[in-house]
């Protein structure tokens, strides 16, 4: 029960992280057509149009800058949110593989393209910005964006300049000659100064984004702190959940005994600090078993859950170790169960809303914990004929519950029956 609870959890969190970081498929095609795509769509661009079309695509170089680009896509979108996101060789799996199967059909003859030794260089250079940049202060992290985007767009002018050589020799023999054509200086001046553009966009952008990851995750901790993370997720993918509906859940109040008297010989500091103590072990321990909701208040904690066995069990828990962390300050800490049917939702005006549970359920599982005494858990008739097998219970009592006009069933609950201790998983 433990493991699936864990599974859970960690579902929870991969739901919540994609709504903030992104699906693997979203960064999948921001990486692709971002970064990846840039050289090998402009080779292929040029290579159509230097030798024939129908030709050309009849070999395998076009297929494998395609394979390539997705290749390094996918792994460079695997290793981006993990602690080593390998920048540098990521960007090198594509002019790898283009590399080795041309090469192997082409042998040397491959490396006297300037475009195959360009594809190595470029993708280099912007492995290696890449790499660089979180090593890097802030402003100079700025500057090398703005770089980087330079050198993905001069990947067009390089090409460009490839082509013309091929089509205009005679203009092209020359640095100086190429120059002299005042459109090629023209098309080189618009990528520089698009590439920079783009750097400048690119990091606008970045700012809008960690700004938006930085307020989600704020609005994210308010929401579980509220709602519960269990909640919270569930409520993401599907908002109904937070209607107000009429549900049968298993309730547990825990309240410290003999709180009220010894906070009033402690100081503050000492009340706080102690009561910030039984809160986190008390969330800690409620975190384990499908907890849909729990609400603090002073010494008193209310939980609700969606079974009675999962109720039992977090119960035993937080006997055992609330009432042993309780135990140097001479307290302990009071248990009631009750379960039945309650309204479960957004209560609240139109301007304010609380998530909460209301119902005689709710209202009769107060009145048993208050009947328990220190380091004790009763159970009503409700939750003991579910659980039953489950547990061990001392002889069932009765008591009298303000607003009830018969007296209520009550077993203190004693420790796991034989069969449960064995490891038999009953329904409840």
């Amino acid at each position: 029960m433990l493991v699936d609870s864990h599974l859970r959890e960690m579902n929870s969190n991969l739901s919540l992280e994609t709504r903030l970081t992104g699906s693997f498929s979203t960064r999948f095609w921001l990486e692709l057509f971002g970064n990846t795509a840039y050289f090998p769509v402009a080779n292929l661009l040029l290579e159509l149009l230097i030798e024939k079309p129908l030709e050309y695509l009849r070999t395998p170089d076009p297929y494998t800058l395609i394979v390539g680009s997705l290749l390094q896509a996918y792994w460079l979108t695997r290793w981006q949110t993990g602690p080593h996101p390998r920048r540098f060789w990521g960007n090198l799996i594509g002019p790898t593989l283009y590399t080795l199967v041309e090469g192997s059909l082409e042998g040397v003859e491959f490396f006297s393209a300037p475009h195959h030794l360009a594809y190595w260089v470029f993708s280099f250079v912007v492995g290696a910005l890449q790499s660089l940049r979180p090593r890097l202060p802030v402003a100079f992290n700025n500057s090398v964006v703005v770089v980087e985007n330079v050198t993905r767009t001069s990947i067009l002018f390089f090409m460009y300049a490839i082509f013309e050589t091929s089509a205009n020799s005679v203009q092209t023999n020359s640095l100086r000659a190429f120059f002299a054509d005042s459109s090629h200086q023209f098309i080189g001046l618009a990528v520089l100064f698009l590439g920079f553009i783009i750097g400048l966009s690119d990091l606008t952008a970045g700012r809008y984004l960690s700004l938006l990851k930085e307020t989600s995750a704020q609005l994210r901790k308010y929401s579980e702190w509220l709602l519960g993370r269990e909640l919270l997720t569930r409520s993401l993918i599907n908002p109904s959940t937070l209607s107000l509906t009429r549900r049968e859940r298993t309730v547990l109040f825990m309240d410290i005994r003999g709180f009220t008297r010894w906070s009033e010989t402690q100081p503050p500091e000492n009340v706080v600090n102690l009561l910030t103590r039984f809160y986190q072990l008390t969330e800690t321990i409620l975190a384990r078993y499908e907890t849909i909701k729990f609400k603090l208040s002073a010494d008193e904690v209310m939980a609700v859950f969606a079974k009675a066995d999962l109720a039992i069990e977090a119960a035993f828990e937080l006997r055992a170790q609330v009432n042993q962390f309780l135990l140097s300050e001479h307290l302990g800490v009071g248990i009631g169960l009750d379960c039945g049917l309650l309204m479960e939702g957004l209560l609240g005006s139109a301007g304010v809303k609380f998530y909460d549970v209301i119902g005689d359920t709710v209202n009769t599982t107060k009145r048993i914990e208050s009947a328990a005494q220190a380091g004790e858990v009763l159970i009503s008739e409700n939750v003991y004929n579910r659980v039953g097998p489950m547990v061990r219970t001392g002889p069932k009592r009765e008591i009298s519950v303000k607003g009830k006009r018969d007296l209520l069933i009550v077993y203190p609950l004693e420790g796991r029956s034989e069969a449960r201790e064995e490891g038999v998983v009953y329904q409840a």
